[in-house]
């Protein structure tokens, strides 16, 4: 049995890769491929009318929001909301805006926002090697922010939110934008609580080449000049995602996940799954010191799990063995080191039992 733990690309159910091979030549009778459709045809209308609705459903996503189908992924996003958000507040000038410091990915979120806005971050826990979310009192926030961003999970540094700001008490009422691309749809939330979650949809929705923004109405017409129009939101969404010409084929893949996800039971079904398989792996890992966890047990990630080995010479001859058992895709992320489990809702909860069970027997040969 093969269990792949890859952060992103990563691993997809095995009904919904089966039922894109059976469809692949002839969707439904179609005589088409889903790759070959014309993305403004009916039948490849009424898959992307599907996707919308089913993801809507899913999340619970009010009617005053907007969903966004996109390209680029989160990190082409870190460039489109200061294009779209930064003058909230400052008229037709961007403005500040206020980032939480949590990883890698948000380094990446700041760098990239800079370039369009003036950026204030709030709070970082960089100086503790990204170890723990910075409690919220530490935030030291502007005072005419156009909006606070969020990671709330760090897909490398394996840091979760495990609550969410309050706009009033935490933001200065400004809006909350979240870059939820790992763990979107793992967990239940209150999408009124944001004003933008966005996320590429590689880690834990589908293949690459789809980005997520789900983004309340009140927020679009605030584009910069400079916005292209393929990126400036009201225009995407006047034009129902269909300005240019979508990922189709990555959404047609999403909405396959999105009606398996329903069938098991949606996503409070998913977060129950997802508690324990990672409260699993974590009780193993803290069990022993042959292998350490260096994030706080209170802002721990359940999709993505670093570890590392007590002796990094161990390293390659771990990765060698759990191939041979077919585990794959454990190396860390180069910039962390050691040892990444991603343990996102497909991946079953057998999966990180195997894993637990090597975890196991490598410590008691080694």
């Amino acid at each position: 049995m093969i269990y792949n733990f890859s952060a992103g690309p990563a691993v997809l159910p095995k009904e919904v890769l089966q039922q894109a091979a059976d469809e692949m030549l002839d969707w439904h009778g179609s005589g088409m491929s889903v790759m070959e459709m014309s993305h403004r045809g009916k039948e490849y209308m009424s898959i992307i009318e599907a996707a919308l609705r089913d993801m809507r459903e899913l999340l619970a996503v009010p009617a005053n929001y907007k969903i966004l189908f996109l390209q680029g992924g989160a990190i082409a996003e870190n460039a489109i909301i200061p294009m779209n958000l930064s003058a909230l507040r400052g008229g037709a000038q961007p403005g500040v805006a206020d980032y939480i410091n949590t990883g890698s990915w948000s380094v990446k979120s700041i760098k990239e926002a800079r370039r369009y806005c003036e950026v204030n971050v709030a709070a970082s826990s960089e100086a503790e090697k990204f170890a723990s979310i910075p409690a919220r009192e530490s935030w030291k926030l502007s005072h005419n922010a156009a909006y606070v961003h969020l990671c709330t999970n760090e897909t490398i540094d394996g840091v979760e939110y495990q609550f969410t700001p309050d706009v009033a008490a935490d933001t200065n009422n400004a809006p909350l934008v979240a870059d939820m691309s790992s763990h979107i749809l793992s967990r239940t939330l209150d999408v009124s609580k944001y004003g933008v979650i966005y996320g590429g949809a590689q880690k834990n929705i589908g293949p690459a080449g789809l980005t997520i923004v789900i983004v309340r109405e009140d927020l679009l017409g605030h584009a910069l000049p400079i916005c292209p129009s393929a990126f400036d939101w009201k225009i995407v969404a006047d034009n129902d995602s269909m300005y240019n010409t979508p990922p189709t084929y990555a959404i047609y893949i999403a909405g396959l996940v999105f009606q398996w996800l329903k069938r098991q039971g949606g996503v409070a079904e998913m977060e129950r799954r997802n508690i324990a398989k990672a409260g699993l792996l974590y009780d193993y890992l803290d069990s022993t010191d042959f292998y350490k966890t260096r994030i706080a047990k209170d802002s721990r990630s359940r999709m993505n799990v670093p570890f590392f080995l007590h002796d990094d010479s161990l390293n390659d001859i771990f990765l060698a063995g759990a191939k041979e058992r077919g585990l794959l895709q454990l190396k860390g992320h180069k910039s962390v080191g050691g040892m990444r489990a991603s343990i996102y809702n497909a991946m079953p909860l057998e999966g990180v039992q195997a894993l637990v069970e090597y975890l196991r027997e490598f410590e008691r040969t080694h």
